[in-house]
């Protein structure tokens, strides 16, 4: 059964690029809980790219011990701690093949809907220390996921999650990614996600334009 294995809240932290410094969230670490979600995000947490991360549509990022034990294999690495990907949320039993786009769950007193996959930036590349990783990373099908809040309440480590409803249109997370990735099906996957009512309205904008210049 799927369940929460760690809460992770981040603060700004500021990094070296070449000749400046940038400020970024994506360093998050657990913390005790419980802590109280609302409909814009963790209470204690900081998104500071309010244009790509945070808002009701992204308020949680999702990713799971299934990930990290692939990439943790992949770049010989022994293990990483959890909120190392920058994730609100480290769980197991949530595989991003397996869930779907508006797919809803409970989670400690909140409800919880999937938005859209993780498309990531360059602050991850950074993060890694090899700016390649980020396209290894959104290619791999193993992107976590952003979460909207349906109703506002207080999780932990430990807690449950449960599916409460499947999306009709099942589009998985993995799969979904196939509307960036040029290739012969890329304009049918931008049509599928497209028809998913609960898409992020950020995806919604940026897949309309691609489709209408495919």
């Amino acid at each position: 059964m799927a369940h929460i294995l760690s809460v992770n809240l981040g603060k700004p932290e500021c990094i070296p690029l070449q000749d400046r410094v940038i400020e970024t969230g994506i360093y998050k670490f657990p913390v005790a809980g419980p802590v109280h979600v609302t409909k814009e995000g963790l209470v204690g947490d900081t998104q500071v790219d309010r244009r790509n991360h945070g808002g009701p549509d992204k308020a949680i990022y999702l990713y799971t011990l299934e990930n990290y034990q692939h990439w943790a294999t992949a770049r010989g690495e022994a293990h990483y701690g959890h909120g190392h990907f920058g994730e609100n949320l480290t769980v197991i039993g949530l595989e991003d093949d397996a869930v779907h786009i508006g797919d809803i769950f409970s989670a400690g007193e909140t409800i919880l809907q999937i938005t859209q996959p993780r498309v990531p930036c360059f602050k991850l590349g950074l993060k890694f220390g090899d700016p390649d990783f980020v396209g290894e990373f959104l290619t791999s099908g193993r992107t976590g996921f952003y979460l909207r809040v349906i109703q506002e309440g207080q999780i932990s480590s430990g807690d449950t999650i449960q599916l409460l409803s499947q999306d009709s249109g099942s589009v998985s997370v993995s799969n979904a990614i196939g509307a960036l990735i040029k290739s012969p099906d890329q304009r049918r996957w931008i049509e599928k996600v497209l028809a998913v009512e609960a898409l992020s309205s950020a995806w919604r904008d940026d897949l309309s334009r691609r489709l209408n210049s495919h």
